[in-house]
């Protein structure tokens, strides 16, 4: 891919030339992504949610709350005080370019971390669920007509890995 680069010469003209730019899987810094798990919830989920993290880092983007999707998730939150999982994660939210979540274990937390992202910032959202439990999940999550969130229900990890790669590959 080529660019134009501009600069000013002495004589205060602009000069314009046409630089190279290569891509390489080397220097592809991917995109900050803020993965949304229920910790204190419903985690039957947890296997599809350790797959979407995965894919996500095989595909070169940093996954800011990967800790979510461990066995020691709820004991490493609650080493820190409310407020500083307030902070921390509001923060993250702050710093991501798009929020992934899977929501079939929905909470309070992902019920605010999902209002706060659609009303507040012009951020892209995705909500996997579970097609066989959609009628547990909230009807405020599965009901979201925003044009800024993508609702993905699947039946199978495929179906998960398959609409990921084919949704950041634009």
């Amino acid at each position: 891919m080529t660019f134009l680069s501009g600069s000013a010469g002495k004589d205060g003209a602009c000069y314009y030339k046409y630089c190279e730019l290569k891509f390489s899987e080397d220097n592809f810094a991917g995109m900050q992504i803020y993965f949304g798990f229920t910790v204190a919830g419903d985690r039957s989920a947890v296997t599809a949610a350790r797959k979407i993290v995965a894919i996500l880092e095989e595909m070169r983007h940093e996954v800011l709350t990967r800790h979510l999707v461990e066995d020691n998730a709820w004991e490493a939150d609650r080493s820190l005080t409310p407020k500083e999982v307030y902070l921390r994660d509001m923060k993250w939210l702050e710093q991501c370019d798009m929020f992934i979540a899977e929501v079939s274990g929905s909470s309070f937390g992902l019920g605010f971390e999902t209002g706060y992202l659609l009303g507040a910032t012009t951020k892209k959202l995705v909500l996997f669920f579970r097609r066989d439990i959609e009628s547990r999940i909230s009807l405020l999550i599965t009901g979201i007509t925003h044009p800024n969130c993508n609702l993905v229900p699947y039946s199978d990890l495929n179906e998960v890995e398959i609409w990921i790669r084919n949704y950041l590959a634009r």
